[in-house]
């Protein structure tokens, strides 16, 4: 029987725990920074460690909102919407990075099947809609209709019409029914988004991200502009507002989102009773039976 760690072999377990947590932050901004040199990168960028600072305080914010979320069974649907490489996944990534994903959840729809192209606009989306207790995000939502579809010529503009009638109301039916509706745009310039585009081409990792219908939008780069501003005058409403978040600075544009985020819902903090790990149960005739090696995945590292 092996002896349990002494306290101090304790805190050092848990501290690393804690330096791998750190490590997996430092390895997704690793990844978004790949490629890119210095001088390619926005001028009066965020230092590194106020970033990290600022991230993991807010981060520890979010858990509290969690833990707010589920004890008053608050209902919270967050909308992200913006051009390809304006910064959406990333965010997403850090809002949900240390959440329960049980309370917490992304959503990422592919584009509708035949069968989803004759329902109801809506209804392959209500499906997920969050219950009781719960967060949604959606990375895209019902806003495909007066984005990529109207610009491609995937809808008609009677149907694009129809959406601008209906969508005001589905949000406020939403909200009237207890879901709380937010949603925000992510604005990158021109230049930012070539230069984006231009990293994701260069880079095997990210070339995935790239999809025919990118190299698209980026071509009609005005018609969205044009789509944008049209869906942002007809569906801001009271009851469910847009929120634009200056995304040229991807760290800047994290931050401040969580921050106007945290700053929507009316959380405190859960008190937590105190816990104690209980004594593992030990038998004289328990015999833990090997492994066979060939199981083994091979220790190449």
């Amino acid at each position: 029987m092996s002896a349990l760690p002494s306290n101090d072999q304790l805190w050092q377990m848990l501290s690393q725990d804690l330096i791998d947590d750190y490590d997996e932050e430092l390895e997704l901004e690793w990844e978004d920074d790949r490629g890119t040199p210095p001088e390619a990168r926005p001028a009066g960028e965020l230092p590194r460690k106020r970033y990290f600072i600022e991230l993991f305080r807010l981060q520890r914010e979010l858990i509290k909102l969690q833990d707010w979320v589920v004890a008053n069974r608050h209902k919270m649907v967050i909308v992200f919407e913006g051009r390809d490489a304006a910064g959406k996944g990333g965010v997403i990534k850090r809002i949900t990075q240390r959440l329960n994903p049980r309370v917490v959840r992304t959503v990422a729809l592919p584009a509708p099947n035949d069968r989803e192209r004759t329902q109801w606009y809506f209804q392959r989306y209500v499906t997920h809609l969050p219950a009781c207790g719960e967060i949604v995000l959606l990375d895209r939502s019902w806003y495909n209709r007066a984005g990529v579809e109207r610009v491609m010529g995937f809808c008609t503009e009677d149907e694009v019409e129809e959406f601008f009638r209906t969508v005001p109301e589905f949000e406020r039916m939403l909200v009237r029914s207890g879901i709380q509706v937010v949603k925000y745009w992510f604005s990158i310039t021109d230049d930012e988004q070539h230069r984006r585009f231009l990293a994701r081409i260069h880079d095997p990792l990210k070339q995935w991200k790239l999809s025919p219908m990118d190299l698209e939008s980026r071509r009609r780069w005005e018609d969205y502009t044009k789509a944008k501003e049209e869906m942002l005058e007809r569906t801001h409403i009271a009851e469910a507002p847009w929120w634009v978040v200056q995304a040229v600075d991807k760290k800047r544009a994290r931050l401040n989102c969580i921050h106007h985020l945290l700053g929507l819902v009316p959380y405190e903090e859960v008190p937590r009773g105190p816990i104690e790990l209980p004594e593992r149960e030990r038998h004289e005739d328990y015999f833990r039976v090997p492994v066979p090696k060939e199981m083994v995945v091979p220790e190449v590292y």
